[in-house]
């Protein structure tokens, strides 16, 4: 399909997000409301000359316009095809695109996988109960809102310019940010904060009673996370028109009850980090500290997560910051948040690769690492990763997980940590992929299943630095040392 032929789908939710009628756009791009609805509909392409006036329009970069929504479906739909399942039925690369090129069609072969996935996860529970002998009536079927919220964020770029708006509206004490919060939740919605006591309820971090006017903070959250709660709620209270016309625009991706209030909390969420590290102002001084997060943790009283998924929404159209892709996991390598704003392809039904500076943080806890690294492409980034820890008390036990952000490698640069880097010697970047089925390096000591790429050749008389290497497999990169101006931080 011609790339002009996929441009309608943008134009309209540019429209709608400024809230233009179609007879208002047409008369500024001096076009006919007819002829637009067939461009917004891709059912005539959009001219060079229009794409440009529309770039100006809404002020608008015109890579800002690049759509990326094929390769992406097709990167998903390839890590789908990669299950063992379809060994019998091989698709190339070409097919995969081709089906790409339809979205309904590409997404309805991709929920059904989903489908399939839940299936098998819940049988492995519901068996694994019934051996133990215990009761399996209340096993819950894993639901997947939380990848439909991704999908809404991904396809926003994690840039809500309503939500942003917003929260510029509102005047906050900078001074003494929580106070300020909480006199405005009492001033203007008659909504008063208390602190629970760990003794009276350990479950809940955060309740709010909407009869009783009262939101209740745990004591165990600290500085940072008590302010995020309370600009959390003045979101729901306060955005509620821009979250609902954020949700109405994305009924295509939110398919469950469960999957739409998912997606207004990380809306609320999203209001809170713009409230609390205005747009403007986060970016200068990001950008005056070299995007070194711990000092714009001191500066926003924030945390290393919060500065970290900021940073990530810096992608206003002419005012934009490094470009970041975000990811967070467990220390069983699970991914329970994730945002490719560079290109980077995340496993969305395996797991990732270990080789990734995200999981090695869990060797030293605290500790900043940072990593030059390429894709089987090439392509390269320059990541940093640390992991964070929540303990509600010694009975509960600690929670920890790794939050790490990257950027490509031509702008890595900017960025304090990558001071000491020789960047433009790719045989020093660490070679990484997506996950194993999908990687092409056959001689990687970490790979844990054969890559879909080859079939699995066992030969009893040699064995290679993995068990799925076969003899005549091509050396993996050399990785040449990289030297340092200084030591990590911790």
């Amino acid at each position: 399909m011609n790339t002009q032929f996929k441009l309608g789908a943008k134009v309209r939710t540019l429209r709608r997000r400024e809230g233009f009628t179609q007879t208002d756009l047409a008369s500024k791009l001096e076009i006919s409301p007819s002829y637009l609805n067939l461009i917004e509909h891709n059912q005539r392409p959009l001219p060079a000359h229009l794409l440009v006036r529309v770039a100006q329009i809404f002020k608008m970069d015109l890579e800002a316009f690049a759509d990326d929504s094929a390769s992406r479906l097709a990167a998903d739909l390839q890590e789908m095809f990669g299950d063992p399942m379809f060994e019998e039925h091989p698709l190339n690369t070409s097919d995969l695109r081709e089906l790409a090129e339809n979205p309904a069609a590409a997404r309805a072969v991709i929920a059904l996988y989903h489908a399939y996935r839940t299936t098998v996860e819940s049988t492995r529970a519901l068996s694994s109960k019934l051996y133990d002998g215990r009761d399996f009536l209340g096993l819950n079927p894993a639901h997947l809102p939380s990848e439909e919220v991704s999908d809404v964020i991904q396809h926003n770029m994690n840039y809500f310019p309503e939500l942003e708006a917003a929260a510029n509206e509102l005047t906050i004490d900078r001074t003494d940010t929580y106070r300020s919060l909480t006199r405005h939740l009492l001033e203007k919605h008659n909504i008063e904060v208390r602190l629970i006591a760990v003794s009276r309820d350990r479950n809940a971090v955060r309740r709010f009673d909407p009869e009783m006017r009262t939101l209740s903070l745990s004591e165990m959250l600290p500085p940072w996370g008590r302010q995020f709660q309370v600009a959390h709620q003045i979101g729901l209270l306060e955005a509620q028109s821009a979250i609902d016309s954020i949700v109405a625009r994305s009924s295509n991706f939110l398919t469950a009850p469960d999957s739409v209030k998912l997606c207004r909390i990380a809306l609320a969420n999203y209001f809170a980090a713009a409230l609390l590290m205005p747009y403007e102002e986060f970016l200068r001084i990001a950008e005056e500290v070299r995007y070194d997060i711990e000092l714009l943790q001191h500066h926003y009283t924030a945390s290393w997560e919060q500065v970290c998924h900021r940073l990530t929404t810096l992608r206003r159209p002419g005012e934009s910051g490094v470009p970041f892709h975000f990811v967070r996991v467990d220390i069983a390598g699970n991914i329970s948040k994730r945002f490719s704003g560079t290109g980077i392809r995340f496993a969305r039904f395996s797991g990732s690769c270990p080789r990734w500076d995200v999981h090695a943080a869990f060797l030293t806890p605290g500790r900043i690492r940072t990593q030059f690294s390429k894709m089987p492409d090439g392509t390269a980034y320059f990541c940093i990763a640390r992991t964070i820890r929540k303990s509600y008390g010694y009975a509960s036990g600690d929670s920890m997980m790794a939050v790490g952000i990257g950027c490509p490698v031509a702008t890595a640069r900017n960025i304090v940590y990558a001071d000491g880097y020789d960047l433009d010697n790719l045989e020093a970047a660490v070679p990484i992929g997506t996950t194993c089925r999908l990687c092409e390096r056959l001689d990687c000591d970490q790979r844990a299943f054969p890559p879909l790429q080859h079939a699995l050749v066992v030969d009893e008389n040699f064995r290679g630095r993995s068990f799925y290497v076969p003899r005549d497999a091509p050396a993996m990169d050399v990785q040449v040392p990289v030297k340092k101006k200084r030591r990590a931080r911790t």
